[in-house]
């Protein structure tokens, strides 16, 4: 623009500055316009949803410590455990699993004799499990939320580690076994305690 100014003419340099002034101000304009329009662009992607993530692979979080659990794969593998350790029990009972903490649950699993295994199985799986096997009159006690006992021969010292844990942790009025069964036959708390201590 300088340069066009020196060659021009005294009188139309007048007119060239007005015309030079009114482009910058068009100029700022365009500028602040612009501005504004990328202001409002970036507000509004603030507002927008975020796209949908890929789905996990993984379902650690939703399924336990191992997750799968909420899984096809998880559950069939679930029933699965379940059905070998059916094959394996002498005898099973079951107890109320709420409030009962990890801790809790870590330390009555390491009081448990060799051959028990402590296992919360959702009840719909463990109908499952039992469906067609001696124990499938355990579907009765199908309420609430489970922990079973499987019990591979030490039924006496199973039910001792257990009675030994409620009364330990204040817990006999609230987690008392709710039933079991041996060879097909359900029996409730006492017919498990009387089980328990017959001679082996």
């Amino acid at each position: 623009f300088a340069s066009a100014l020196l060659s021009t003419p005294a009188g139309t340099t007048a007119a060239a500055i007005r015309t030079l002034a009114t482009s910058v101000q068009l100029l700022n304009i365009t500028m602040k316009q612009s501005l504004v329009l990328l202001g409002l662009a970036a507000s509004a992607s603030a507002f927008t949803t975020a796209p949908a993530r890929p789905a996990q692979s993984s379902t650690a979080l939703f399924g336990g410590a191992r997750g799968g659990a909420t899984t096809l794969d998880g559950k069939k593998s679930t029933v699965a455990t379940v059905k070998e350790l059916l094959d394996s029990s002498e005898m099973i009972f079951t107890v109320p699993a709420s409030g009962i903490t990890v801790s809790e649950a870590q330390n009555l699993r390491r009081s448990l004799p060799e051959g028990t295994t402590m296992k919360v199985v959702k009840n719909k799986l463990m109908s499952r499990a039992v469906e067609g096997t001696e124990y499938e009159p355990v579907g009765e006690m199908l309420q609430g939320a489970n922990m079973w006992f499987f019990i591979e021969e030490d039924i006496g010292g199973s039910v001792k580690a257990f009675n030994s844990f409620t009364k330990e942790y204040a817990k006999k009025e609230t987690h008392s076994i709710l039933g079991g069964n041996i060879e097909g036959t359900n029996y409730d708390a006492a017919g498990v305690d009387t089980i328990s201590k017959l001679p082996s």
